[in-house]
């Protein structure tokens, strides 16, 4: 059986960090590691749950959301993928998009979006506090990242 592309990458090495994963046609996933692998530390449930209810909100009622095609947790808890039509944000419009929404995220004073039994399945473990104290990290992480930047190999 082949291996998916996220197995080749050496956990063992990769740091928090916004990476180029892989493009299936005109669309693009974006690894955005917030925490290293193979430590131990991972995100909870209420900070991924948080964090993926604010951020893919945000993404979705910004400019470029025609351009945006997921945004979700990984499996393994240390970060998120975001996917995006590359016909319509490039990779560089794409981090910008993403420091625009995370500084947004962390500076966000509004009712949690998706909170209340009939939007969200799991609504009890939103926590808006969770999701801004991890988008101000991301935020700052991601502050000065660019294109060049993206490749698992600076990890």
């Amino acid at each position: 059986m082949e291996r998916i592309a996220s197995f080749t990458v050496d956990h063992n090495r990769l740091c928090p960090g916004l990476y180029y994963s892989r493009r299936d046609g005109d669309i693009v996933t974006f690894d955005l590691r917030f925490k290293k692998p193979n430590t131990g530390d991972l995100l909870t449930n209420a900070e991924m749950h948080s964090t993926e209810h604010l951020i893919a909100t945000l993404l979705r009622n910004s400019a470029h959301k025609e351009a945006v095609i997921y945004f979700g947790p990984m499996g393994c808890q240390t970060g998120f993928y975001f996917l995006f039509d590359n016909r319509l944000l490039s990779c560089e419009e794409a981090i910008d998009l993403l420091r625009e929404v995370f500084t947004q995220a962390a500076n966000y004073t509004g009712e949690m979006p998706g909170k209340s039994p009939a939007e969200c399945g799991n609504y009890i473990n939103l926590d808006l506090d969770l999701a801004r104290e991890q988008c101000a990290f991301y935020s700052a992480l991601i502050r000065d990242w660019t294109e060049a930047d993206l490749s698992y190999d600076n990890g």
